[in-house]
Formats: C-alpha cells, structure tokens, sequence
C-alpha cells in the first residue's frame, strides 16, 4: 500500500493544500500561506528521518580471578534485603541503608569484579561535620531536630557504578518562530514567520554514571555527583579495607535505559542551545544514534548517613570523594504556616498600600 503524506499547517495544525491561484500552499483554515520549494525541502528532512539506535556493544567488569575474593565476605539485611560486601574484619553491626541489624553470610560469589575505584579521600569526621553544616540556615527545619536527633549509623560505602562511554550521532528538526509586531494609526500589525529548523552532528560522552543499587535512591545518588574519575585506579580488594562495598542488584544491561535518558536530555539541550534568533522554537522530532560505545564497572565512595527523629529514618549521602552532601530534612509544619501566612499578609500589606495610593490620585 501506498503511503500518504499530509501536510499539516504549523500555526493551526491543518491540513495544507496548493492553491493553484497564489501558486503556493496554503492552509484553508487560518490563510497562512507557503513556498512550495520550502515545503519539498521539508518534505526531504522527513524522508532522511532516522530511527532511535541505543544500543550498547560492550560488557563491564571482569571475572574474579582464584584467590581474589578469599577474605571477602557479603553482608545480608534481613529487613531491606541490601548485600554489601567487605574484608574479613569489617564489622558490619547494622545495615547503613535502613539501620537494621545485618547477618555476614560468606563469601563474595555470582557478581562481576570491578575495573576501577575511586578510593575514599574524607573520613566519617568530615562527614559528620558536613551533615552538620547541612543543617545550619534551614529556617524551616523543626529546631529540636538537631538537639534531639542523634546519627545512628555512619558507614563508609563502595557504591556500584556503571559508567557508559559513547558517541551520539543526532538529527533533531525544530518548528520555530519569529514575530514582528508594528502599529500605525488605525491597526496594529503581527508578523509570524515559521522556520523548519534541523540540527545534526556527533557528541562524545565519557563515563556516563548510572548507579548499580535498588538500595541506594537515584535521585540522591546523582545529587552527590560529580565524582572525579581523574582520581580513579584499578580495583584492588585492598581498597575495601574497613569500608563496606554494596554489591550491584542492577546489572549493565538493566541500567542501559538510565544511561540512554541522561545522553538523550544531554544530546538535545546540547543541540538546542545552538537554535538562536527566533521568537519561539519548539522540538518536532529527532533520532540519537550510539556508536563506539562501550561499558565499565566502578565502585565511588559514599559516607551514608541513618538518623532517626520521630520514630522516622531519615537518610543523608555524602560523596566521599569530593564532600558534597544532600538528603531529605523534616519540615516543621508551624513554621511553615507562619513562613506562609508572613508572605501572603506581606502581599496583602503591599495591595493595600497600593490601592490606597491609586485612590489619592
């Protein structure tokens, strides 16, 4: 079966037909006409479309080899089900993602060894100093937070990463605009002109984190980067000495669809910053192709914070690396509503002032 190509207008989404009379399409609808050369140029940007191609051709991480994982041992929380892993003489008393206690099961078997790590360079001190400085200013956290909350448990942890290299060959189309407005003594004039806009070219990406733990919270994890991988070396187990390692629940191939998101927002905020000079510019469609691509297994430290207030766990991450820390505060509900009710009786304040001035004159 044939297939048929409509033409749809970009001002009002009509369909557009050639009128034979202005020699030029013209949408039947709201009158805006177009060049039928500019149309057969758009007409070829959507036969040369591609399709998405994602895909990823290399593995991560290497086979243990005899010997390795001799004076390893794995760590099972019989609560959240987390498996981290450490040297014969860590004590793993609590688990450092829920804060129940963790029974040590054996050695470390089933998972893949990692290609690099980035050893930790702050101890649990700083991260408790960070925590600390976390507080401070946050007008909104209940002031007994601080005094009466106390840290449970602060564990130095090796956090599976997946790191994704590649390059991305693109092609985005914009529908864009521009508009000229003018007045003269009877009307006021509006010029819109529409642009079929492309954009194509090839983007490297270098170690693309995707964190390899259902334990550890996405969101918090890629709030503590950037890691810098300059500082990164081969693993040696000796690395994991005195510090836990949370062994990866999310293998390379399932961590691919994250991967594929960050280089895709990444590709198209790239190509769409080189779109200036129009009023208005909006993304119509576009194609990111991977080549060259290829996976690693890396382990970067993070100090995990577990403090509990209120009979509620609350979980803070610092990079152990580089000190940055986020994580989720307590909000006092009364200071809230005082902080609220401030903001709307200064706005009421300033309408009134307002309205009384417009009154006097």
């Amino acid at each position: 079966m044939a297939a048929i190509q409509e033409y749809k207008c970009p001002c009002c989404g009509g369909a557009i037909v050639f009128d034979s009379t202005a020699q030029k399409m013209k949408c039947p609808y709201c009158d805006t006409e177009f060049e039928v050369d500019a149309l057969a140029g758009y007409d070829s940007e959507l036969k040369n479309e591609q399709e998405d191609d994602m895909r990823w051709e290399s593995a991560a991480g290497t086979e243990w080899q005899a010997g390795e994982t001799d004076r390893l041992r794995t760590y099972l929380c019989q609560s959240c089900g987390g498996e981290i892993v450490g040297d014969e003489n860590t004590a793993a008393a609590s688990c450092p993602f829920c804060g129940n206690p963790v029974v040590m099961m054996g050695q470390l078997s089933g998972s893949l060894k990692p290609d690099y790590v980035i050893p930790f360079k702050l101890d649990k001190k700083a991260a408790k100093e960070a925590l600390n400085r976390h507080y401070h200013g946050k007008r909104l956290l209940p002031k007994v937070f601080q005094d009466q909350n106390h840290i449970d448990e602060v564990k130095g942890i090796y956090v599976p990463f997946w790191l994704f290299n590649a390059e991305a060959n693109a092609d985005i189309r914009y529908r864009a605009t521009r508009v000229r407005a003018w007045s003269d003594s009877r009307y006021n004039y509006t010029e819109t002109r529409f642009f079929a806009v492309s954009r194509g070219g090839m983007i490297g990406f270098e170690r693309v984190p995707v964190d390899g733990s259902t334990k550890m919270p996405d969101d918090l994890m890629e709030s503590v980067e950037p890691f810098d991988f300059s500082e990164a070396v081969d693993f040696q187990t000796a690395y994991l000495a005195g510090y836990l390692a949370d062994k990866y629940d999310v293998d390379a191939g399932k961590s691919m669809e994250r991967a594929n998101a960050r280089i895709r927002k990444s590709t198209e905020a790239a190509f769409a910053s080189t779109v200036t000079g129009y009023t208005t510019v909006v993304p119509e469609a576009g194609s990111v192709r991977l080549q060259n691509s290829s996976v690693k297994y890396a382990l970067f430290p993070v100090w995990i914070l577990n403090t509990t207030w209120k009979g509620k766990n609350y979980i803070f991450a610092m990079n152990g690396q580089t000190g940055k820390l986020a994580g989720n505060l307590p909000l006092d509900a009364g200071a809230y509503v005082r902080w609220l009710f401030g903001l709307t009786g200064a706005a009421g304040v300033a309408i009134f002032i307002i309205s009384y001035l417009l009154w006097l004159l």
